[in-house]
């Protein structure tokens, strides 16, 4: 794992939201891949700055430096059935706080597509991405944008987050983050964040080759 000691990686992990062996026993019944069961996701806005390239690939990183992330999400009816082929499409920024693709204030990558990209779920509803942690803007906790869309039309407009204890490490040990220092914004502190819910923040574990991050989509 470059970057991020594993001892202080498994200590942050140890801080964060534990799943009881009961949550774990009955995700692994129903087939999901983490244990917060079959809610459905909450809409929230869409953000900055959704663009679609066409890319439907599963490694989006574009050798934008940072802590390895796999994503994986699965997608589920409100039965909690896994919905096999809808498209995910995903974007956040990179370590800077930069997204691909726009000129904003902070920078101008017209033309880029780092860190964007389309993957379809397979029969077990879960659609997998290579990426890295994402970075932090002022006033926003640390996120990823996705949509979910089903026959060609959207079916959830919505954004991922993460444990505020893994966030605080990765930025205060992983040499890509360290000029931008801490996020002025933890989960509890940002509006959408608060307004999506506990469903919304994802499970990250953590690995030799980085961090694992699931998070299961419910769509009503």
């Amino acid at each position: 794992m470059t970057q991020l000691t594993r001892r202080r990686l498994l200590a942050a992990l140890a801080a964060a939201p534990i799943l009881t062996p009961a949550m774990r026993a009955s995700a692994q019944e129903a087939g999901l891949i983490t244990g917060n069961v079959c809610l459905v996701q909450r809409e929230t806005t869409e953000g900055p700055f959704y663009v679609d390239p066409g890319l439907v690939r599963a490694d989006i990183t574009e050798g934008r430096l940072g802590v390895p992330m796999s994503l994986r999400m699965q997608v589920v009816d409100a039965g909690c059935r896994p919905i096999e082929g809808a498209r995910v499409d995903v974007w956040h920024c990179d370590a800077e706080g930069l997204y691909s693709g726009v000129r904003a204030p902070n920078g101008n990558t017209t033309g880029e597509t780092f860190l964007r990209g389309t993957q379809m779920t397979d029969a077990s509803g879960v659609a997998a991405f290579r990426t890295i942690y994402p970075g932090w803007y002022r006033g926003r906790t640390p996120h990823i944008h996705y949509i979910v869309f089903l026959g060609g039309q959207s079916a959830l407009t919505s954004q991922l987050f993460f444990p505020d204890c893994v966030s605080e490490t990765v930025y205060g040990n992983a040499a890509a983050y360290a000029a931008r220092g801490a996020a002025d914004t933890p989960n509890g502190a940002d509006g959408i964040a608060r307004r999506a819910g506990e469903a919304a923040v994802a499970n990250v574990g953590g690995s030799t080759a980085g961090l694992d991050a699931a998070l299961v989509v419910g769509i009503a």
